[in-house]
C-alpha cells in the first residue's frame, strides 16, 4: 500500500473560499494519483458525510472525511488557506483543512487515521508546525510522522514569529510533544486563547493547594467513540496542566470504557462530562460538583470548564442521585472472588433472555389455547393465511412466538460476553449462541459460548496496543478475531461434545418417570427456593425454558415442575403473616398482602423481603416447600407449555388440579415451617432477649 500522504497531495497555498471548493481541490490532487477513480461520486460521498456533522474544529481545522466505493485506498490531503475557510467550527475559519478518504468497508483504515489525527491536532508544536511549514515534503512528513514537530528548519520561523500565536503556534516545541503532552516546562503555552491569563503570576493563589491540588475526573464520548472522544481527553488533561489542576479521563466509545480507578473518582473535587452520548455508570458521580456539556466544548474550551467545575466546589454545588447502572456495567470490587464474578456474569445473560422468554413463550402458549397443541404443524402464515380464520391466527401467534424463541440461546450467550468484556463481547457471543443452535448444543452451549466469547475478548483487550490503534480494536480487530475463535471452538472442539450432553440429557428428560422423576422435581424445587430468583433459581428456570424450544413430554414436566415451586415462597409467606401476623412486622404483614399476588403471578422475589430480613427461618422453610410442590408436581404428571404465568395460565396445564393441589401442599409446608421456627424464637427462655426489638418495632410504628 502507498504512504498515506505524499508531497504531491500538500497545497500549501490552498485558495479555494469555500468548502466545497476546498474538497474539491484536494480530491482533484487524489484523483491525479490514482487514489480516487471517480471524482463527482468522491465529492458526492463527501458532501453527503459533511451533511451530517459540519468537520471543523476549534483552533483553525477542518478534516472533512468519509469512506467511498471510489476511493483506492487510504488517503490524505492536506491543504492551507491563507484566508480561513468556513467548516462549521465557533470559532471561525478553518486555515488546516485535512480531507480523508478510505475505501468503502475499510473502517479499519479510516479509524486509524481519524484516531492519530486526533492526539496529533492537540498537540500545539504539530499544528504550529504545518503553519509555518514551507516545504510539502516536510509538511507531509510531518503528517505521516515521519518527522517530529520540533525538528529544524521549518520550525525556525515558528519561534522567530513567537510574538503572533493567534492560530495556536508556540515558541518552544519538543519532539516528544504527542506522546508526553504533560511535560511542565510546556505548561503554560499549551491552552492559548481561552486561558490568556493562566501565566506564572497566576500560581500564587494555587500555592496553598501544592500539596493537594485540586481533581478532577472526566468523561470524554462522541458517537464513534474515536476523534473527539480522545482529542476532548488529551485537551482537558493539558489545561488541567496548565490549571495546576489534576484531571483524570475516562474515554467511553466505541471501544468500551476502562473504568477511572473507584478511589480516585471518591477522592475527585468535581466532575468534567463532556459527552455526545449516554454517560455510562454516571452515578459514581453522584453528589459532586458536575459540568455536563458536550464532547466539542471539552476540545474548544477545557479551561472554562475546568474554571467552572471549580466555581461549583466553591459554591458547594453537587450533582443529584444518579440513575442506578445495569447490571452489566457494574465492574466488579475488588474482592470478588472468581465465583461471583461469575455469578453476575451468568446473571447478565439470563436477565436479557428473560424478556424474550416471556414474550416468545407466551404466545407459544396462546398459540396452543387457540389452535390446539398441533398449530406447530401449520403452514408458514406469510405464504397462507386466513383472517376469518382462527387457526390462521393461532399459527401467526406460534411462528411469532417461535422467532422469539430463537434468540433465547444467542441472547443468552452475547449478553454473558457482554457482561464479562462490555460492548466488544457482543458479536462474538451472539456468534457463539447461534452456532449452538445450529449444531443443536441448546441451553447448555450457549452457556458455555458466552463465557468462551468473554474469555477470548478479555485475553485480546489485555494485550499492549499502540495509542493510534485503540479505536480500530472494538470496530474490528476484536470482532475479527475474537468470532473467528470461538467459531473454531464451538464447531470444532467444544461444541460436539456439549451437543450429545444436550441430547443425552433431552432424552433422559423424556424417559423419566416414577422415582427419577420425583427426584428430580424436588432437586429443581430447591434450587428455586434457594436464592430466591437469584443465580441457582436462574439456572434451574433457563434449564426448564430451554426444554420449550422443542418439547416433549419431560420437558413439559419440567417446565411445570419448575414455575410451580417458584409459585411457593411468596404465597407461603402471604398465608404465614395472614395466619400468624403477631410474628411478623408491620412491614412484614404489608408485604404480605402484597406477596399474594406476586406469587400467584410466578415472582418468586416476592419472598426476598422476609428472607432478608431473616433468612435462617425463612430459606430452608421456603426450600422445604417448594422441593414438596416439585415433587408432586413431577408425580402428578402436571405439564406446562408456557414459560411464565402463574396460576394465570392453568388452562394450558395438563392435570390442572393436581398442579394447583402440588402448589398448594408446598405452600402449607412452607408456611406451617417459618411459623414453627419463629414461634420457636418466642418462647419463654428467648422472650426477655427479644422483648427490646419487639418493643422498638412497636414503638416505630406508633410513630
Amino acid at each position: 500500500m502507498s504512504e498515506l500522504i505524499t508531497a504531491e497531495l500538500v497545497d500549501l497555498d490552498l485558495s479555494a473560499e469555500t468548502k466545497d471548493a476546498a474538497a474539491r481541490s484536494l480530491a482533484e490532487r487524489m484523483a491525479a494519483h490514482g487514489r480516487v477513480t471517480d471524482l463527482e461520486g468522491f465529492l458526492a460521498d463527501v458532501a453527503a458525510r459533511e451533511a451530517q456533522m459540519p468537520t471543523g474544529l476549534d483552533g483553525g481545522i477542518g478534516i472533512p472525511h468519509c469512506r467511498s466505493t471510489h476511493v483506492t485506498e487510504p488517503t490524505l490531503a492536506f491543504g492551507r488557506s491563507a484566508s480561513g475557510i468556513d467548516f462549521g467550527a465557533p470559532d471561525g475559519p478553518a486555515d488546516l483543512i485535512f480531507l480523508i478518504a478510505a475505501p468503502a468497508g475499510g473502517d479499519a483504515d479510516h479509524l486509524s487515521i481519524l484516531s492519530t489525527l486526533a492526539r496529533s491536532l492537540m498537540d500545539e508544536s504539530f499544528t504550529g508546525a504545518l503553519r509555518s511549514a514551507t516545504e510539502p515534503e516536510r509538511t507531509a512528513a510531518l503528517i505521516r510522522g515521519d518527522e517530529p514537530a520540533g525538528e529544524p528548519s521549518a520550525q525556525a520561523p515558528a519561534q522567530a514569529q513567537a510574538p503572533a500565536p493567534e492560530k495556536g503556534t508556540r515558541p518552544e516545541t519538543a519532539p516528544e510533544a504527542e506522546e508526553a503532552p504533560a511535560a511542565s516546562t510546556e505548561v503554560p503555552a499549551e491552552v492559548p486563547a481561552e486561558a490568556p491569563s493562566e501565566v506564572p503570576p497566576a500560581a500564587p493563589p494555587e500555592a496553598p493547594s501544592a500539596a493537594a491540588p485540586f481533581r478532577i475526573v472526566a468523561i470524554t464520548s462522541c458517537p464513534t467513540g474515536i476523534a473527539h472522544t480522545y482529542m476532548a481527553a488529551e485537551s482537558l488533561e493539558k489545561a488541567g496542566q496548565a490549571a495546576g489542576v489534576e484531571v483524570s479521563v475516562e474515554t467511553q466509545g466505541s471501544a468500551g470504557f476502562k473504568r477511572l480507578d473507584p478511589q480516585l473518582v471518591r477522592d475527585a473535587d468535581g466532575v468534567i462530562f463532556a459527552h455526545d452520548v449516554e454517560v455510562r455508570e454516571k452515578e459514581r458521580f453522584a453528589g459532586k460538583p458536575t459540568v455536563d456539556v458536550g464532547v466539542k466544548a471539552g476540545i474548544n474550551r477545557p479551561a472554562e470548564l475546568i474554571a467552572e467545575v471549580r466555581q461549583k466546589a466553591e459554591r458547594g454545588e453537587v450533582s443529584g442521585t444518579a440513575r442506578a447502572a445495569a447490571p452489566m456495567d457494574k465492574d466488579a470490587e475488588t474482592g470478588d472472588g472468581f465465583a461471583t464474578r461469575l455469578r453476575k456474569w451468568l446473571m447478565t445473560g439470563v436477565s436479557y433472555m428473560v424478556p424474550f422468554v416471556a414474550a416468545g413463550g407466551l404466545l407459544i402458549a396462546l398459540a396452543f389455547a387457540i389452535g390446539g397443541y398441533t398449530i406447530n404443524k401449520a403452514p408458514s402464515v406469510a405464504e397462507h393465511f386466513v383472517w376469518a380464520d382462527a387457526t390462521s391466527w393461532a399459527a401467526l401467534l406460534f411462528q411469532i412466538g417461535s422467532v422469539a424463541f430463537g434468540f433465547l440461546v444467542p441472547v443468552l450467550a452475547g449478553f454473558i460476553a457482554y457482561g464479562m468484556a462490555d460492548r466488544p463481547g457482543l458479536v462474538p457471543g451472539f456468534v457463539g449462541g447461534a452456532i449452538a443452535l445450529t449444531i443443536n448444543a441448546g441451553f447448555l452451549g450457549g452457556l458455555i459460548a458466552g463465557l468462551i466469547a468473554g474469555a477470548v475478548v478479555m485475553t485480546i483487550q489485555r494485550v499492549a496496543i499502540p495509542p493510534v490503534l485503540r479505536g480500530i480494536m472494538p470496530v474490528v480487530v476484536i470482532p475479527l478475531i475474537s468470532s473467528a475463535i470461538v467459531g473454531f471452538l464451538m464447531f470444532l472442539v467444544v461444541g460436539k461434545p456439549i451437543a450429545a450432553l444436550q441430547k443425552g440429557l433431552t432424552d433422559w428428560l423424556s424417559g423419566l418417570t416414577g422415582a427419577n422423576a420425583i427426584i428430580l422435581g424436588a432437586l429443581l424445587g430447591l434450587m428455586m427456593c434457594f436464592d430466591l430468583g437469584g443465580p441457582l433459581n436462574k439456572v434451574a428456570y433457563a434449564f426448564a425454558v430451554g426444554g420449550l424450544a422443542n418439547p416433549n413430554e419431560g420437558s413439559l414436566k419440567v417446565m411445570a415442575a419448575v414455575m410451580a415451586a417458584g409459585m411457593v415462597p411468596p404465597l407461603a409467606m402471604a398465608l404465614a403473616t395472614t395466619v400468624r401476623g403477631r410474628l411478623f412486622t408491620k412491614a412484614e404483614r404489608e408485604n404480605g398482602k402484597a406477596a399474594w399476588v406476586l406469587g400467584a403471578s410466578f415472582i418468586t422475589e416476592g419472598a426476598i423481603p422476609f428472607a432478608a430480613a431473616d433468612p435462617l427461618r425463612v430459606i430452608p422453610s421456603a426450600m422445604a416447600g417448594g422441593a414438596v410442590t416439585g415433587a408432586l408436581s413431577m408425580a402428578f404428571g402436571c405439564t406446562l407449555r408456557a414459560p411464565h404465568g402463574g396460576i394465570f395460565v392453568v388452562p394450558l396445564i395438563g392435570q390442572p388440579f393436581l398442579y394447583l393441589l402440588a402448589i398448594a401442599a408446598g405452600t402449607g409446608v412452607s408456611a406451617a415451617l417459618v411459623i414453627l421456627l419463629k414461634g420457636l424464637r418466642k418462647t419463654p427462655h428467648t422472650r426477655a432477649a427479644d422483648s427490646p426489638a419487639d418493643g422498638e418495632a412497636e414503638v416505630t410504628v406508633a410513630a
